[in-house]
């Protein structure tokens, strides 16, 4: 599906901007650091390869002899090194093709930073992994400087060299029928609804630009405990709040807007069990209301949706569904005028625990994705350590309101993590 996907006028590529806490004449042996440890990742030294036949699958295979060195370049940051061209030299990075007869991945050092510092920029296409595998990619391209948790075990080989299975025949039709079942109920059950029209939803073009909030995530996560809800409902409210801005700013008022979550139907993984095992789940954000009253709504919308049990199951739905519009060549067509979703927004929970590329120190994460069709901002989060660091990736030909939307971004941040006063405060004594 994620192969299909990649029509847009940019490609499906995800990663993470990495800032290091090392001089950039470090960068030979940060670079050297990132391909020796890229060895040991399979995946990262195959490419893809894809069946003329629309309706059969691609496969993985491998490069022998292939020299990962390449995949790691180093590159100066355009002038003058600070944080808003390290962003645009990053979403630059992001945006560029991975060709197709190569590995599916790229790792750039960046020097020339403000403070000479030096940073990483890692992209890979979405087909190598999910949210999930991408950690998973990262921790073994990493030192942890903390304790971390043992990697999960690649899965049980029989004899031949097969999974194992363990159901078949009728029991295998019942499990597909029940996933079935737990996917509709996963995108909201019911008949599709639209969501509401507004200037946002544009077909995008080739260029694209990134801005960035950031909260504390212990914070966050008290204001989620204390409210009922979850950091996702809270993220939700923040970027819906954000793009509202966005629209009043243009004279426009719908009353909620349609939000794409992509959700993971595992919770761990390791390098061995890449590739993508994700569902959505679509969300109505009320754009109304006081903050409490919005994270109340948005949280009652979602419980009924976060059973563990049937998570990514609705891309047994919506995986047949778009491979089947790529055959055809309907698919760039349907995304360019989707009336579906509004935005989309992801959530990963990054390492809790200090990394360190070499003898360099990761002091900041950054999250790299993608936006395509008529969706023309899309939201990323990504926490490492004690931080949470959001970013809006928008196209500046359908929205070029970047710096209203940033401040918009950090203050609906910084307004969730804020006590609510009491309702006597002041009163006289």
């Amino acid at each position: 599906m994620e192969l299909a996907s990649d029509v847009g006028p940019v490609p499906l590529n995800v990663g993470a901007l990495m800032v290091l806490d090392a001089p950039e004449d470090e960068a030979v042996g940060v670079a050297s650091s990132l391909a020796e440890r890229a060895v040991r990742i399979p995946r990262l030294s195959q490419r893809l390869a894809v069946p003329v036949s629309p309706w059969r699958r691609p496969y993985w295979t491998d490069m022998p002899g292939i020299d990962l060195h390449g995949r790691v370049i180093i590159r100066r940051c355009r002038p003058p090194g600070d944080r808003q061209t390290l962003l645009a030299d990053a979403v630059r990075l992001l945006t560029q093709p991975l060709p197709r007869s190569e590995p599916l991945w790229r790792a750039t050092v960046l020097t020339g930073l403000e403070d000479r510092r030096c940073a990483l920029v890692l992209v890979l296409h979405h087909v190598l992994a999910d949210g999930i595998g991408g950690l998973a990619v990262l921790a073994a391209l990493t030192d942890s400087l903390g304790s971390q948790p043992e990697p999960t075990a690649p899965p049980a080989r029989s004899a031949s060299g097969r999974a194992p299975v363990r159901q078949r025949h009728g029991a295998g039709l019942v499990r597909a029928l029940d996933t079935l079942r737990r996917g509709h109920q996963e995108l909201g059950g019911g008949r599709l609804r639209r969501a509401p029209a507004t200037s946002l939803n544009h077909p995008t073009g080739p260029r694209r630009v990134i801005t960035s909030a950031h909260v504390d995530l212990p914070a966050l996560r008290s204001a989620a405990r204390d409210a009922g809800a979850t950091i996702n409902d809270l993220l939700l409210v923040a970027a819906t709040g954000a793009a509202r801005d966005v629209l009043r700013s243009r004279g426009e008022y719908p009353p909620e807007l349609v939000v794409s979550m992509p959700v993971s139907a595992r919770a761990t993984t390791d390098t061995h069990q890449l590739g993508n095992r994700v569902g959505v789940i679509p969300v109505r954000v009320p754009l109304a209301g006081t903050t409490q009253e919005r994270i109340r709504a948005v949280a009652d919308a979602t419980a009924a949706r976060r059973s563990a049990d049937r998570r990514g199951t609705s891309a047994a739905l919506v995986g047949p569904a778009f491979r089947a519009l790529a055959a055809t060549g309907l698919l760039r067509r349907f995304v360019d005028r989707q009336r579906l979703v509004n935005l989309f927004l992801t959530n990963v929970k990054g390492p809790p625990t200090p990394l360190a590329i070499g003898h360099a120190r990761v002091t900041e994460m950054v999250p790299l994705t993608a936006t395509q069709g008529n969706v023309a901002l899309a939201f990323a989060a990504l926490s490492y350590r004690d931080r949470l660091t959001v970013t809006a990736v928008l196209d500046p030909d359908v929205v070029g309101e970047s710096d209203l939307l940033r401040g918009s971004l950090q203050a609906a941040l910084d307004a969730l993590t804020v006590p609510a006063r009491s309702t006597d405060e002041g009163s006289p004594s």
